[in-house]
């Protein structure tokens, strides 16, 4: 009987000593990314949910997670509105353009600071990093588009914000990181300072260049503040201020424009309208992640390991 006691002890000691500690951080940590996923997830539910409910539930307020009464009507409605359409084609082109001089321009400026050898390498360093801290602020920047004539033309999106000081140092990181022998080699094969970037430096921070994608194709996609400073006409207006108009503003001109009046549009929940152009406006972002989802975590791992 002692024996028994005495190895049931033992046993629990052990238990408590080596292996408790590790099971309970395990499943506080995986309740708290539990907690997390419910937190992020649940909004989204609850706004599709909300877009494809009846509008006799949504204004009831019957709808909490699940869909209550399928309904597709309001999507019709919003769909037929041409000044989304309009938005969403300026919203693409800002963001194809956009974001593709971001990485040019980026790449041009990180190549030269991270090569050794080059003179203004710690002066230009500092300065980009001195405008991580300090800039010209709001009106003196409005003044210099205005006065580019860059007011009320698409250009205005796309020059003032070829560059982010700090996606250069990411990327200047990331090609300090490339072995200098590579680079030397190639100069002594007769290749260019432009050949090596282009052959070289660019296909070996593809991981990392696909996270800068992400980044500055997510903040083109969802600037509208630049949008509402310089751009006065609504022609050239991105989504992000026809979700804005509708959001805030009101949703009686998409209404309107589809032709819902008297009782058709008053079946109509404003909520729901909002909402259908929430998920309307999103699905874009959630189709082209995924695939960038795979570099994600190897780009933003750039320099955590050491060899």
């Amino acid at each position: 009987m002692k024996s028994q006691i005495i190895k049931k002890k033992s046993f629990l000691n052990e238990f408590l000593n080596e292996g408790f500690g590790d099971r309970v951080f395990d499943i506080i940590v995986r309740l708290l990314v539990l907690l997390a996923v419910i937190i992020t997830l649940y909004p989204f539910l609850y706004v599709l949910s909300i877009s494809i409910s009846s509008g006799s539930s949504v204004a009831r307020g019957d709808v909490i997670l699940w869909p209550v009464g399928f309904e597709f009507d309001t999507y019709n409605i919003v769909m037929k509105n041409k000044q989304l359409w309009v938005s969403y084609g300026n919203t693409f082109f800002y963001t194809a353009v956009g974001t593709f001089m971001n990485i040019v321009f980026t790449c041009i400026a990180a190549y030269p600071l991270s090569r050794r050898q080059f003179f203004l390498r710690r002066k230009l360093n500092f300065f980009i990093a001195f405008t991580m801290y300090f800039s010209g602020g709001l009106i003196p920047g409005y003044m210099v588009v205005t006065g580019l004539g860059l007011y009320n033309s698409r250009w205005a999106m796309i020059i003032p914000f070829l560059l982010s000081a700090y996606n250069v140092m990411i990327c200047r990181s990331a090609m300090e990181a490339i072995p200098e022998d590579l680079f030397e080699n190639a100069a002594l094969e007769g290749a260019n300072d432009f050949q090596i970037l282009l052959k070289i430096a660019i296909p070996l921070i593809k991981p990392t260049l696909a996270v800068l994608t992400l980044y500055y194709a997510v903040a083109r996609y969802n600037d509208f503040f630049n949008a509402m400073l310089y751009l006065g006409k609504t022609e050239l207006q991105p989504l992000q201020m026809y979700l804005r108009k509708t959001l805030i503003l009101a949703s009686t001109e998409i209404l309107q424009s589809a032709g819902a009046t008297g009782v058709a549009a008053a079946a109509q929940s404003t909520l729901k309208i909002r909402y259908v152009c929430i998920v309307l406006a999103t699905i874009p972002i959630i189709v082209i992640c995924p695939f960038l989802q795979k570099y994600l975590v190897k780009g933003t791992m750039l320099g955590a390991v050491k060899e």
